[in-house]
């Protein structure tokens, strides 16, 4: 591990809005912002930008930006603390692990910015938008939470439509260029680090938001084979 990482995370066991596998936190989180207001989280958070994007636009509502690289989490938190922002905090661990921090129904919403789209159909289950992980975003998310996808990747976009169309899900937006539209919502006119460097090259940023029902429907198998035909097709 290079130095600057080893010193960014000593100070980020410093940090009073970092807050490193809290299973004490499940349940206290309204108790740790001193106040009701609702409860946003952003997954896959990297250096932050979104959480403090959201937390500065919306001083009313709480945000915990969620990632395992503390490295990466160390510039939003410091921004946040030097603002100061206290309505931004951050989870270190693994989004495997939510249930271990929230209760049922703390979390209002859910943010997924430029994750990871995973594209080979054989690490489909690693997408922040299939329902092994919708499923778990069901054991803290309040009914008729809403999830925010915000990606530069086309096949992200599809593949979480296709999951909303399989599965069920009420989709409330969708946009395939964001940047296009006349009326932007404020809350898509934040950019990420990872959105400056247009990874999938598409020039577009795709937006989708959905709630999600109390049961998510165990058909798995059936979009797996969709997906390994649409891979055939495309071969």
């Amino acid at each position: 591990m290079g130095q600057k990482k080893l010193l960014r995370f000593n100070q980020i066991k410093t940090f009073s809005n970092i807050f490193e596998y809290p299973k004490e936190m499940k349940g206290k989180w309204r108790e740790y912002f001193g106040n009701n207001h609702p409860i946003i989280l952003e997954l896959a958070c990297g250096r932050g930008e979104y959480t403090v994007g959201l937390a500065r636009l919306f001083p009313q509502q709480n945000f915990i930006g969620v990632d395992v690289k503390g490295n990466r989490m160390y510039i939003g938190a410091k921004k946040a603390l030097e603002e100061p922002l206290p309505n931004a905090a951050f989870l270190r661990t693994q989004i495997e692990m939510l249930p271990e921090y929230f209760n049922d129904e703390e979390v209002d919403e859910i943010w997924i910015t430029f994750p990871d789209p995973q594209l080979r159909t054989s690490r489909a289950k690693k997408r922040l938008t299939h329902p092994r992980f919708l499923r778990l975003y069901t054991q803290v998310i309040k009914k008729g939470g809403i999830i925010h996808l915000k990606t530069d990747s086309p096949d992200l976009y599809r593949f979480t439509h296709k999951v909303i169309e399989m599965y069920g899900l009420q989709l409330i937006n969708s946009s395939e260029d964001v940047y296009a539209q006349k009326d932007i919502d404020e809350r898509l006119t934040i950019k990420t680090y990872y959105e400056s460097l247009d990874i999938a090259q598409s020039n577009k940023i795709f937006y989708l938001s959905f709630s999600l029902p109390e049961n998510i429907p165990s058909i798995d198998g059936e979009l797996q084979e969709f997906l390994k035909k649409t891979e055939q097709t495309q071969d």
